[in-house]
């Protein structure tokens, strides 16, 4: 029988202290890759497909433009052909001699020809093409503006779904210190029905709100993979650990102060709203150019062709020679259009494109209330924001005293087990209340300016700057 081997104390040591050395190392890469938000943000710009959706629709309305241009420039066209032909006909013709006898002729005959030509347009005046051109140009601006609200919602969604897993974190870790204190209220409600200090009634009410505990747990547990699943679906790949944000946190007003001076921000600088202004834009230029379809049009246009063409034939009474020739032409135009009547299509396209305008400045200004609305709310729940977290925070404390004052009054006879399990799920409330009312703030500040439209990547820095 094979017996083990007893190491002598030193070498046990060093052994332990080898394992040990081992563990850490295993470990220190965790701590290491715990990511932070500008990280996470980083990931999403290069991965997320809301953004990546905005940006090729906003390439594609960008290239209006060039397409509306390209009616005001030259156009230039050339052709170039070749073509082969073979005859052969036979009847009854004077002879050539000129005796007046009819004999029957035969001719046959090929010709070829090299047809090549080279037209050049210019459009001199067209209104409507002018004003085609200018709405493209409105609607590329509005496509940039509509991309930076892209840009800034992805900024935002990005941190909310960041703090989304940080606060589902918390929720877990709340959720499992409330399981072990219940699980302890449980042993400690069984020893005291065992040695009778207590009736077999504590024991059922500890052991009913330890199990509705572990519920718990499995909720939150499952609230943490959903919350992660959110960051991984705008990233398009998992992660580790996330930095938690510190405690306590510096809890700063809006700059500027005023809600009015945000609201005027908003008014000049909302992605939103420039967009919806350019729609308003291109729907005037558009109503121009359908009216322009009453007016003439001025066009120039040059023309050059060259014709070559060869061939042979043969007579039976006479004989046909060889032939070539050479073509040539240069075509030197101007054309005036003058509408006069086309059916009523003109009057109807300039009504509809009037409704059009009127509907895109019924949106601007739906935009502008939603903008504006959504600025003040966002500044109220900056500056409520700031109470709820120090609130919440010192109804942890008080929440802590309580149940640190009723255990010791279960202990002692004066309270009963309900009195500290109340005390038990009133300091869990108030936790899970400070928790989320500390990542809620931060996530409020960004959200009042991007309802400016003013938030940057630098704000996720200053954020990201708060994260231990």
């Amino acid at each position: 029988m094979r017996k083990n081997k007893i190491l002598p104390h030193s070498q046990s040591g060093r052994l332990k202290l080898g394992i040990l050395a081992v563990a850490l190392a295993a470990a220190l890469p965790q701590f290491a890759s715990a990511e932070d938000l500008t990280q996470i943000y980083q990931q999403a710009r290069g991965a997320d497909p809301t953004l990546a959706a905005a940006e090729a629709n906003k390439n594609a309305t960008q290239e209006n433009s060039p397409i509306a241009r390209s009616a005001l420039l030259p156009q230039i066209s050339g052709s170039y052909g070749y073509s082969h032909s073979d005859s052969s006909s036979k009847g009854y013709e004077p002879a050539p001699d000129g005796s007046g006898n009819f004999v029957l002729a035969r001719s046959e005959g090929t010709g070829r020809s090299r047809p090549a030509s080279l037209n050049l347009s210019q459009s001199i005046f067209n209104w409507a093409n002018i004003e085609r051109w200018r709405g493209a140009n409105a609607q590329s601006e509005g496509a940039q503006n509509t991309y930076d609200a892209a840009s800034q919602d992805l900024l935002v969604r990005t941190a909310t779904a960041y703090f989304g897993v940080l606060t589902a974190e918390d929720q877990l870790s709340f959720a499992h210190l409330n399981e072990k204190s219940l699980q302890k209220q449980l042993d400690q409600a069984e020893q005291r029905f065992q040695v009778g200090l207590s009736a077999i009634t504590d024991v059922h009410v500890a052991r009913a709100q330890h199990d509705a505990s572990v519920a718990q747990v499995i909720t939150a547990q499952n609230a943490v993979e959903t919350a992660r699943e959110s960051v991984s679906q705008i990233t398009g790949k998992s992660f580790g650990d996330l930095k938690k944000l510190r405690d306590p946190l510096p809890l700063a007003r809006p700059e500027p102060p005023q809600v009015e001076d945000w609201v005027g921000i908003a008014t000049k600088q909302s992605p939103l709203l420039l967009a919806a202004q350019r729609n308003v834009d291109a729907a005037d230029f558009n109503v121009s150019a359908q009216r322009a379809g009453h007016y003439p049009t001025l066009s120039g246009s040059v023309s050059r062709g060259d014709t070559p063409s060869w061939g042979s034939g043969t007579n039976a009474s006479s004989g046909l020679p060889n032939h070539n020739s050479l073509s040539a032409s240069t075509i030197v135009g101007v054309t005036l259009n003058i509408p006069i009547f086309s059916g009523g299509l003109t009057t109807a396209q300039t009504r509809q494109a009037v409704f059009q305008r009127d509907a895109a400045q019924d949106q601007l200004e739906l935009q502008r209330r939603t903008v504006l609305a959504n600025t003040r709310n966002a500044y109220r729940a900056v500056i409520a924001g700031i109470s709820e977290v120090e609130a919440t925070k010192a109804a942890v404390v008080s929440a802590q005293s309580a149940l640190d004052a009723t255990q010791a009054g279960f202990e002692v006879g004066t309270k009963t087990i309900v009195d500290v399990l109340i005390s038990q799920s009133t300091l869990l409330s108030a936790q899970s209340a400070y928790s989320q009312a500390r990542h809620q703030f931060v996530l409020n500040g960004l959200q009042l300016k991007q309802a400016a439209g003013v938030v940057a990547p630098k704000d996720l820095d200053a954020v990201n700057a708060l994260l231990d």
